[in-house]
């Protein structure tokens, strides 16, 4: 069954789409089956996976508001080799339409349920707030995926999310946990950026992820032409960080495995 992810952070800018399409492609590299669904109506993610937004016949708004069947809304021929559920400006409707639905909060849960079976990893890009979309995305995740810079209010919004993590998982969906903290933009030459760094492991230990991703010009320029970063240049230290991250992810996987496992 599918380990369903949500990649989250209320602060903008941090590096939230670029994890989502390429650390969905560099699973995908590895012949998992991974399905990445768009729920931000700037729709980059469906962009970023070279599917025009502005041209697709149906998106998670339809998923959500329209209950329409997950396969009814899938792209399979992305540019990363991963199954895509879409996003535009059409999804910005969505919390208003879902307002005085019933159970609102589990649309995307319940649209997942008979779908979990056919892929090993399932990814959510959330909107940068809090809002009916994330609150979705949260109910249906098992553990949410937290990319962040290391600077100084990137730490104090991040004691914002856990908390925000905590609620939800109170009021939705208890089995809710942090996935990982993953450093992104990452400039080892910047002495806040480690020592932000260091107070991170202190705190959360290894739920930070021993690969970081750097600044790098190849990651910001691979969404202007429609692909992840590792097929427009697998060379590149961002396309070789994703890979990596990706490495960690699945050995943390196994491990957990081989551990629940051993203790049956």
């Amino acid at each position: 069954m599918a380990k369903v992810i949500a990649i989250a952070n209320q602060k903008g800018g941090v590096g939230k789409t670029t994890t989502a399409i390429n650390l969905a492609a560099s699973l995908a590299a590895t012949k998992r089956k991974v399905l990445l669904i768009d729920l931000d109506p700037q729709g980059n993610a469906t962009m970023g996976s070279g599917i025009d937004k502005y041209d697709i016949p149906a998106t998670a708004y339809e998923l959500l508001v329209d209950e329409k069947p997950l396969v009814d809304v899938l792209v399979k021929d992305t540019s990363g080799g991963y199954h895509l559920v879409g996003a535009n400006a059409d999804l910005t409707a969505a919390e208003v339409r879902l307002m005085n639905v019933f159970a609102r909060e589990l649309r995307l849960r319940n649209a997942l349920k008979d779908y979990r079976n056919s892929y090993d990893f399932i990814f959510i890009d959330c909107p940068p707030s809090l809002n009916m979309l994330t609150v979705n995305a949260m109910a249906a995740a098992d553990t949410v995926l937290v990319p962040m810079q290391c600077e100084y209010f990137a730490l104090e919004g991040l004691t914002a999310l856990v908390e925000t993590i905590n609620q939800l998982a109170a009021a939705v969906n208890p089995e809710l946990k942090i996935e990982g903290i993953l450093r992104t933009m990452y400039d080892p030459r910047n002495r806040l950026a480690n020592d932000v760094s260091e107070q991170l492991k202190q705190h959360f230990g290894d739920k930070v992820y021993r690969a970081v991703i750097p600044r790098n010009v190849r990651l910001a320029e691979a969404p202007s032409f429609g692909a992840p970063v590792m097929y427009y240049d697998k060379n590149s230290t961002g396309a070789k960080a994703y890979l990596a991250l990706a490495g960690e992810m699945l050995r943390r996987a196994d491990k957990k495995t081989v551990n629940s496992t051993a203790s049956v």
